[in-house]
């Protein structure tokens, strides 16, 4: 029987747990996570602030509560990357995180870890469950709570490549739609394998229609959920929040145009036709030439009409925080309860009077949020609204 590696579940379901009205966690048990042999931390259903000198472990924490998204947690991280590692590099055991969550008064228990075999091994897949039963689709995790997150890793978001704007933006798009994860991950299996087959050149027509099809319905699913969920994020971000700069939204990329004049069905009819055309051309150069994964999010300073990639560093950053704060409004709305929020060093980069207003946005959305910094100081005005813990060499310390 497949379970999970080291995961507490019978611990952290009988344990009690205070129960909160929204959708917070309100435990967090790990088990050989990066730095951590075994922790277990009880923020009470309120925000958290976790300081301490860098490479501390705070981060790690934030990791570990993202895996209640579905997908590979804001690190992007292989399976075994978490693996608590010891000093010459051998791994001292395989991670596992149990993550009790209050959501509509209701408390569960999500673990997660390596699925391991009836003969101890790791099959190399990460395994999900609730309350001790297994999670069998995307949209089963990610209708039990939203969690969006911003670390510094993403400072560069605006002027990297597409890709990772993509990576955002579906991660957006999960809280308005539970199964916008599985019909990514679909679209992504039918795009490898279709260029396996076509670079190998080991599939009959028969197949690649069959794997075009799934490309076609998928792939328009993903651009249309892309596409509803930027409209209403523009229309949330053009109105601002506090001094947090206005910003304007949009989807760049064919079949996205293909939308905006044409219904979904034709979308995908002219998708598979395109498909089909251009295999010579796509077993030359590999992937598709054509499809959502080459879509990019496109967003402006609107007070300005100035791209985010011309803006400075301190303006990306703030918008990059006006679409999240945004986004949070609108899940706050869509499900009655907003999300989860990881904010890995942000504060550092606000000044008073932001610093303030992410506050008091943070306590007027009702929302859970896990802030780290190194510097007390600058969370000063959640003294009253969360709970502090100091971390330092891989433990964890009320304050």
């Amino acid at each position: 029987m497949n379970r999970l590696a080291s995961v507490p579940l019978d611990t952290a379901v009988s344990a009690p747990a205070p129960v909160h009205a929204g959708a917070a966690v309100v435990r967090l048990t790990l088990t050989d996570f990066r730095c951590y042999a075994r922790l277990r931390l009880d923020p009470e259903a309120t925000s958290a602030v976790l300081t301490g000198p860098n490479g501390a472990g705070k981060t790690n924490l934030l990791e570990a509560l993202s895996y209640l998204a579905p997908g590979r947690g804001l690190r992007r991280a292989r399976l075994g990357d978490p693996d608590r590692r010891l000093p010459d590099g051998s791994v001292a055991g395989r991670w596992s995180a149990a993550i009790v969550i209050s959501t509509g008064g209701d408390c569960v228990t999500i673990g997660t870890g390596h699925e391991i075999d009836g003969e101890g091994q790791t099959n190399g897949r990460r395994i999900v469950r609730r309350d001790g039963a297994p999670l069998s689709a995307h949209r089963d995790l990610a209708a039990l709570a939203a969690v969006v997150w911003l670390t510094p890793d993403m400072d560069g978001l605006f002027r990297d490549g597409a890709a990772g704007r993509r990576a955002f933006l579906d991660r957006l798009v999960c809280g308005f739609a539970a199964e916008h994860a599985g019909e990514v991950a679909a679209y992504q299996h039918c795009l490898r394998e279709r260029a396996r087959l076509l670079a190998e050149k080991a599939g009959d027509a028969t197949w690649l229609d069959a794997l075009e099809d799934g490309m076609a319905r998928h792939g328009v699913a993903v651009a249309a959920a892309r596409l509803a969920a930027v409209a209403r994020l523009d229309r949330a971000t053009r109105a601002g929040i506090g001094p947090f700069p206005s910003a304007r939204l949009e989807m760049a990329g064919e079949i996205e145009d293909w939308l905006q004049r044409m219904p979904a069905l034709a979308a995908e009819d002219k998708l598979r036709a395109a498909l089909a055309a251009g295999r010579d051309m796509d077993a030359a150069t590999g992937g598709a030439a054509v499809g959502p994964h080459r879509a990019d999010l496109v967003v402006f300073f609107a007070g300005r009409d100035v791209p985010a990639v011309q803006c400075s560093t301190g303006e990306q950053k703030a918008l990059l925080l006006s679409i999240v704060l945004a986004h949070a409004r609108e899940l706050a709305a869509e499900r009655g309860t907003p999300p989860i929020m990881l904010l890995d060093e942000v504060v550092a980069h606000l000044d008073g009077a932001r610093r303030a207003a992410l506050f008091d946005e943070i306590a007027a959305l009702g929302a859970q949020a896990w802030l780290t910094g190194t510097d007390d100081e600058l969370f000063a005005g959640l003294r009253s609204r969360a709970r502090f813990f100091r971390v330092l060499d891989a433990t964890v310390t009320p304050r």
